[in-house]
């Protein structure tokens, strides 16, 4: 068992992060002790380590609640295409903002540099609390489910097609 400040160390956000989770209803404590601490066990840290995923994802406190509360495979998988689709249309609103700027530089080479690399992809994936296991797996559910937009996802990593093939293949 944890307290709000072992579990905030182990999770790695502040203490008051915990204690704002379980204001809004988030996250609420295993048991409370005779002199009111809070203890946490291991189902709490997993319920924190899937609400601050989601909070990664952009995903607002609302939808956050019904993802981790629901017990509808659908309910939550339309969540997450919904935030997948918000975030899509950001991505092209920033696209148009970026192309914007270079026209007024006049430098189009900008365009052709890569934000997201492999590298970057992979420690943005790790600080979500994936293992090597968790990315293949998100691998072969990208590729099981949008095959064409995995290889186009990949190469805008700048992967190189070998590495691509041996990828998708997991």
């Amino acid at each position: 068992m944890l307290t709000v400040t072992e579990l905030a160390r182990k999770c790695e956000i502040s203490r008051t992060a915990v204690l704002y989770y379980e204001r809004v209803g988030l996250l609420t404590p295993n048991c409370r002790s005779e002199n009111g601490y809070r203890w946490y066990s291991e189902r709490e840290v997993k319920k924190l380590k899937s609400i601050l995923a989601y909070r990664s994802f952009g995903m607002s406190v609302a939808d956050i609640a019904t993802l981790v509360s629901s017990e509808s495979d659908q309910e939550q998988a339309a969540l997450l295409k919904s935030q997948f689709h918000t975030l899509a249309r950001e991505i092209q609103t920033l696209k148009r903002q970026q192309q914007a700027i270079v026209v007024m530089l006049q430098e189009p080479s900008l365009l052709e540099e890569k934000v997201v690399t492999k590298s970057r992809w992979v420690e943005i994936m790790i600080s979500l609390g994936f293992s090597d296991k968790d990315m293949i797996e998100w691998h072969r559910n990208f590729e099981r489910m949008k095959p064409e937009q995995h290889q186009a996802f990949l190469e805008s990593l700048g992967i190189p097609p070998h590495e691509i093939k041996k990828i998708r293949s997991f």
